[in-house]
């Protein structure tokens, strides 16, 4: 049996495998904490399919409800379906080569931080996410309207060398 070279393997992967850091949470959002918060983290990797959307809103659904804060979960199944679905259709697959996709990744983290929750997700591409006032008969391009409407706030975060994290934080 051959070892795994977790070097190599390290260099093959995206400058994108973010991990919320230990007591993470975005900028524009931390005069929301209280002093103490107890803090806990959960993080899924999304596959580049749509199927993966699913997957997301039950990860979040059953997250939220293992820290007894299934209250949250019918607004934040709606705010990782629609950040889901933009990191995969603007963030992932538009430009991008075959070969860049298969190493790619869209991860969903959900970041509690005692009543308040931050879901982010991360994913390669450089496009800043941009609230669009569609035409009454244009279908979609409601997305981040939905996840303004759901959250405290919401906002998004540059990663280095590349990629970003859009958030929002919910609270119970």
């Amino acid at each position: 049996m051959q070892s795994a070279n977790l070097t190599r393997g390290q260099t093959q992967w995206s400058a994108l495998d973010w991990w919320p850091p230990l007591g993470w949470w975005p900028e524009p959002a931390r005069d929301l904490l209280a002093p103490g918060s107890p803090a806990a983290s959960a993080t899924f990797v999304l596959l580049p399919r749509a199927e993966s959307i699913h997957s997301a809103r039950s990860f979040a659904a059953g997250t939220l409800a293992g820290w007894n804060m299934g209250e949250l979960a019918e607004g934040m199944e709606l705010i990782v379906s629609e950040l889901a679905t933009n990191a995969l259709r603007h963030g992932l697959m538009l430009g991008a080569t075959p070969l860049r996709r298969e190493r790619e990744v869209v991860r969903l983290s959900l970041i509690r931080r005692g009543s308040l929750v931050t879901c982010a997700i991360t994913d390669p591409g450089s496009a800043v996410p941009v609230l669009r006032d569609p035409s009454p008969f244009e279908p979609g391009g409601l997305g981040l309207h939905i996840v303004e409407s759901m959250s405290v706030c919401w906002g998004w975060s540059p990663l280095a060398p590349q990629g970003k994290a859009v958030w929002a934080v919910l609270s119970a």
